[in-house]
């Protein structure tokens, strides 16, 4: 049974039409790369999941429940591109101060290692570096012990060595039988971490398979080839359809 599931959900904002009809489900253990140009809906989709916003039509469930409830909330974390938290606070406030949100949050020490912030968690927030901040997120992110994890576009803006380090946390939640859906630009991010991925176009669906199913897709081995070529197949189609 998915633990997140999208059934025909449209989304309208007067008269533009952000989703089109969606079916999107995570599974159990699974990371899902929901994959877009700007504008195709990613973000939307998102939203509705985090119970930010409700669909037109359609059912959002998240563990079964409306994606607000307050279940659905304890047993999910999320890193989204605006996160902001205060910079005079140390991190390991930071931390405690999440995890009192939650009833059976992760230790402190157990967020700490698993965000790769040993010897920084005394820090102030203003004072790391760009790609410790970024960690200081997914540390909040997963201190409430969650079992799916929003995150979008979570490495944005790092260093290749920063973007690697968060790679490698993602993968650690994972492997502890999280669930994930990621939307991110960076093709080969998709490529390295998702199971499954799913491209969205002008609101709709219209591509999804593990990354060698969509590479597929491409005249090359790669999987830029591969999104350019549903881009430029599926715009044309999916404007028909509208």
């Amino acid at each position: 049974m998915p633990i997140a599931e999208l059934r025909g959900v449209t989304k309208r904002y007067g008269p533009v039409e952000a989703l089109r009809g969606i079916d999107l489900a995570i599974a159990p253990g699974e990371l899902v790369a929901l994959l877009g140009p700007n504008g195709a809906g990613k973000t939307t989709a998102v939203r509705i999941l985090l119970g930010l916003a409700a669909p037109t039509s359609g059912q959002a469930t998240v563990f079964g429940r409306p994606p607000a409830s307050h279940e659905a909330k304890l047993r999910r974390g999320a890193l989204l591109q605006v996160a902001k938290v205060p910079e005079t606070l140390r991190v390991r406030e930071h931390i405690e101060l999440f995890s009192s949100y939650y009833e059976k949050p992760l230790p402190l020490a157990e967020t700490v290692a698993a965000a790769g912030l040993k010897g920084i968690d005394d820090k102030l927030f203003g004072d790391l570096s760009g790609g410790q901040k970024q960690r200081v997120l997914f540390a909040l992110a997963i201190c409430g012990n969650p079992d799916l994890l929003f995150l979008d576009e979570p490495t944005v803006g790092l260093d290749v060595e920063a973007r690697r380090a968060l790679w490698a946390r993602i993968r650690g939640f994972v492997a502890r039988g999280g669930s994930v859906l990621l939307t991110t630009h960076y093709l080969d991010e998709a490529d390295a971490l998702a199971h499954r991925i799913v491209v969205i176009n002008q609101g709709r669906i219209v591509a999804e398979g593990t990354p060698a199913e969509i590479k597929t897709r491409g005249a090359s081995t790669g999987l830029e080839d591969a999104f350019l070529t549903i881009m430029k197949d599926t715009t044309q189609s999916v404007e028909e359809v509208a």
